[in-house]
């Protein structure tokens, strides 16, 4: 049965270049940038899976998904893109209830992945040492209704962590080698750890500090995806192909070094 959109929902608009607007219906009238003029109120009441007009355009009206709240999301800082968020949520075995730790917030991108893992019950901490990321990042995850999901510090993850048992904690820092030891004593046993990195030598200097401490399973992936585009006249690569973004480096806290591990 199909449902209409009530007064507090927050929903999605995309066009036929699959352009994605996130609206709250009870924001305030405003101008969408290459779109024209909106009032949030006017969805209301408006049959999910259907049409609109706005200006010259016209948007199908959805249910965002955590897929479209990552896509809208207004950026100031480069963030992680979804096919890296889904490798970190499935290899940090991240799951509804869980507390998990994320250090450089930027945009809110991975903030909102994590949050609706964890949700509804688990908490997101994340730390940034810039007050103007914490607050933009904010916006972000209110208008994507996961702001309740996410404790945020102001604090500086290489000068420590105060939290402690945590499930995973998610490095996305210049200097992640230097965050490593904090990361190990605020984790529980069997927590995760990762860290995404643009540079290779920064992979090289944070496996070095892990195989330092009791963490298994250290690996490093390069995650590249290629899009088929699919047509009549048949089918091929897509121009557009997302090549390297960062490398993902995992471990998973244990007790004890293994028998044989060098000092």
């Amino acid at each position: 049965m199909s449902r209409a959109v009530a007064s507090g929902d927050r929903v999605v608009l995309v066009d036929a270049s699959f352009r994605k607007i996130l609206v709250d219906t009870n924001g305030k009238t405003d101008r969408i940038r290459g779109v024209g003029v909106l009032n949030p109120a006017s969805l209301v009441g408006t049959v999910y899976g259907s049409q609109i007009r706005i200006g010259s355009k016209l948007f199908w009206v959805l249910v965002p998904s955590v897929l479209d709240k990552m896509h809208g999301l207004h950026r100031r800082a480069q963030v992680i893109l979804p096919r890296d968020a889904a490798q970190i949520i499935m290899y940090c075995g991240i799951e509804a209830g869980q507390t998990v730790l994320e250090a450089g917030i930027g945009s809110g991108s991975l903030t909102m992945a994590l949050a609706t893992a964890v949700a509804p019950t688990g908490r997101v901490i994340s730390y940034d040492i810039r007050e103007d990321f914490l607050e933009h990042a904010r916006t972000n995850l209110e208008m994507g209704g996961l702001a309740s999901l996410v404790a945020m510090r102001l604090q500086d993850v290489t000068a420590g962590i105060e939290e402690r048992d945590l499930d995973a904690v998610i490095l996305d820092i210049p200097t992640p080698w230097a965050a490593v030891g904090h990361a190990w004593a605020a984790l529980k046993a069997g927590g995760y750890l990762c860290s995404y990195s643009p540079l290779i030598s920064q992979v090289e200097q944070t496996v070095k500090e892990i195989r330092g401490l009791p963490f298994i399973e250290c690996r490093t992936l390069e995650n590249i995806q290629r899009e088929m585009v699919v047509s009549d006249r048949g089918t091929r690569p897509s121009f557009d192909m997302l090549g390297h973004t960062g490398y993902l480096t995992f471990a998973r806290k244990v007790l004890e070094k293994q028998v044989g591990d060098s000092p």
